[in-house]
């Protein structure tokens, strides 16, 4: 007798796709359902009613309007805490100027969606943007401030085709949109990483400062390894033998420090220049820029022992592919600084606090400026469907070309930082105005642009348009550092490292290092009528108080006073935006922190800024006649709550009233953020 027929064996998947692929029923009809089955295919629960209206289909919504009316709506599918999904069933064939134009109303539609949510629910990090049976958009917004909803995880894969359903890999990721979406937050694995790798750079960095090297040969040492650890996780640098190349020569000399040293010597010249190069006995990509200059100085290779050879061995094993610029140069600054280690796991601002300051001040004028160009582009392109021949191309092409001119605007974009630190600031504008790049190369693609035009050899998004000002030597290095390791990130995981060109990075000259609001043609020592040399407190030493063992300033750590010949106010280059978080010290501590002498030339070359103004100030006037003058478009500095009080406020009174004829300023506090908008006529 024959067995029976076995058990169906089509994975759930299969039959889903197999279920809902083509579907031609209407929105009405369909969406539900489709989420239903999608939700367990995920296995996860089921939209149901409650009276909390937290996980539903249908949750109504109310829109308020400028003009003080309301409307009411109604999101298709809604989680608390999770997403906003919107629902279609597009006629429109897939990869039609129709069907991307109808996709990109409906991702608008869900953010108004999201945005009207009540205040008590805050804003879901995703939004889903669903054409039943064909394809599902992810969309995410991390911050949940209310800023823009870009692609999940990035601008060429978050468009999920109905049969991508059979990956594994894929349907994981929806489901813990459902189920916990802030595990895909990359910045949290990514922080925890670079918190790792600053600590054990701390650690090497005390030992080889107590073994008798220099605070600032080691600083510069170690930055030189951690960017050849990098160049190695991503593959820019050979592997030898199956391990990534620097790593190999670590452990290959880890026994023979001295030849170690001189390997490393050649392996960072042959960086500089490209070519062979002796110490991995293999070809190696041009790096150039700064970092691995004067191979010949004191110090450029440091003569380690074992143990600190064991050390970064340890520390080239991390993921480096994984570090968050946005908090590493931050901590590596602490790292390789002997007075601010003990800060190492101290407060830093946040990726997300940067990004409430960077979004609405940079980006958001920036999206603005998309939609318009992209909506001229589709209409364009609805309007070339209906035409034949060349007619047909002539207005297909006049729609890549309002793209193009966008592009065009976005790769010379200058983002300013005249207090940059390490960097973060810049960085995360960079990632953000990279992701507008990646929208905009593929609506160029949906439009018919050829895989040659696409490249953009000659024009990208660069760390070239990101400029800094920082008086800290260390600070401004790592700052340029942090840029071009974001930068190659983004460029490897969206493009491959067969991409990169030579040289890997450029000496751009974009970050400045020096005084962001003095300039001076000479400076002197400070003498008394006495001729006795003036000092002050070094600012930064303290020592234990004997009685009440709390930390003082100690007495000891004196630095001399300095006078400044032809005092000037400092120059800012020409940019589009001014971001950044500068120092805040008192009006009332100023001379103690800076110098009579320094003091004295700022207000000197300042007379507008009251003397009564804190320090923080000084930028802030400069960024808003900036602004005013119509130079820059936007400024948006972290200042500080005393911002209102009367000492301050006349520097911000003094712009916010405008002479006749001129620009005025739309203002808005967020917390510690001051945020002046674009001007306007006024």
């Amino acid at each position: 007798m024959q067995d029976a027929t076995p058990p169906d064996t089509i994975h759930p998947a299969q039959s889903f796709i197999g279920r809902w692929q083509g579907v031609t029923a209407s929105e009405l009809s369909t969406a539900q359902s489709f989420v239903r089955e999608l939700c367990e295919l995920l296995s996860v629960a089921v939209p149901h009613a409650t009276a909390e209206q937290d996980y539903m289909f249908e949750r109504p919504i109310t829109f308020n309007h400028g003009d003080g009316s309301s409307s009411p709506g109604r999101i298709d599918c809604y989680r608390k805490g999770h997403f906003v999904l919107e629902a279609k069933k597009l006629k429109a064939p897939t990869h039609t100027k129709g069907f991307d134009g109808a996709l990109m109303m409906a991702r608008a539609q869900a953010e108004n969606y999201a945005r009207a949510l009540p205040p008590e629910d805050g804003r879901p990090p995703f939004l889903l943007v669903v054409d039943v049976g064909n394809v599902i958009e992810v969309y995410s917004e991390f911050t949940r401030s209310g800023a823009t909803y870009t692609p999940f995880p990035d601008p060429r894969s978050h468009r999920i085709p109905l049969a991508m359903l059979a990956d594994a890999d894929v349907r994981e990721r929806l489901k813990r949109i459902w189920t916990d979406p802030e595990s895909l937050n990359p910045t949290r694995a990514s922080a925890r990483v670079t918190r790792q790798v600053a600590t054990q750079l701390a650690e090497l960095a005390r030992s080889l400062e107590q073994s008798g090297h220099r605070a600032d040969h080691v600083a510069a040492f170690l930055t030189r390894c951690l960017f050849s650890m990098f160049a190695e996780d991503v593959e820019l640098l050979p592997r030898v033998e199956g391990k990534g190349g620097f790593l190999n020569l670590l452990q290959t000399h880890r026994d023979n420090p001295a030849a170690l040293e001189q390997m490393l010597r050649v392996l960072w010249t042959d960086m500089d220049r490209g070519g062979f190069s002796a110490a991995l006995a293999t070809q190696v990509l041009k790096f150039n820029g700064k970092l691995f200059k004067e191979s010949g100085a004191s110090g450029y290779s440091l003569l380690l022992n074992k143990e600190q050879i064991e050390r970064l061995i340890n520390a080239a094993r991390a993921n480096w592919r994984e570090v968050e610029p946005a908090i590493f140069g931050t901590l590596l600054e602490r790292a390789l600084d002997p007075t601010e280690r003990h800060a190492l796991g101290a407060h830093y601002t946040p990726r997300a606090y940067v990004e409430r300051l960077v979004l609405p001040t940079v980006v958001e004028p920036l999206r603005a400026d998309w939609l318009n160009a992209q909506t001229a582009a589709l209409v364009l392109a609805r309007e070339a469907a209906e035409l034949t021949g060349k007619d047909h191309d002539k207005k297909m092409e006049e729609a890549r070309a309002e793209v193009r001119r966008f592009h065009h605007q976005l790769c010379t974009t200058s983002v300013l930082d005249p207090a940059c630190g390490s960097g973060n600031f810049l960085y995360v504008t960079l990632e953000h105005l990279k992701r507008l790049e990646g929208e905009v190369l593929n609506q160029l693609a949906d439009l018919g642009e050829t895989q040659d035009k696409l490249g953009f050899e000659s024009e990208t998004v660069t760390p070239q348009q990101l400029l800094g000002v920082e008086i800290n030597e260390r600070a401004a290095a790592l700052a340029e550092l942090v840029l071009w390791i974001g930068y190659l990130q983004w460029h490897i995981r969206t493009r491959g490292n067969k991409a990169v060109a030579e040289p890997v990075v450029h000496d751009y000259g974009n970050i400045e290092h020096r005084d962001a609001v003095l300039a001076w043609a000479d400076s002197d020592l400070a003498y008394d009528a006495d001729g006795q040399l003036l000092s002050r407190w070094d600012g930064k030493t303290f020592k234990t108080h004997p009685v009440t063992g709390a930390l003082v300033p100690d007495e000891a750590a004196l630095v001399p006073q300095w006078k400044y010949i032809k005092p000037a106010q400092a120059k800012w280059p020409q940019t589009d935006f001014i971001v950044g978080n500068p120092p805040f010290i008192g009006a009332s501590t100023m001379r103690a922190a800076l110098g009579d002498g320094y003091v004295e030339a700022l207000r000197k070359t300042w007379p507008d800024v009251p003397e009564s103004a804190d320090f923080v100030m000084y930028w802030w006037h400069h960024a808003a006649c900036a602004v005013r003058d119509g130079k820059a478009r936007r400024f948006g500095f972290i200042t500080t709550n005393s911002l209102r009080q009367t000492f301050n406020r006349r520097v911000v009174d003094a712009q916010l009233s405008p002479p006749p004829a001129k620009r005025q300023f739309k203002t808005s506090r967020l917390s510690r953020l001051y945020l002046p908008s674009q001007t306007i006529p006024g």
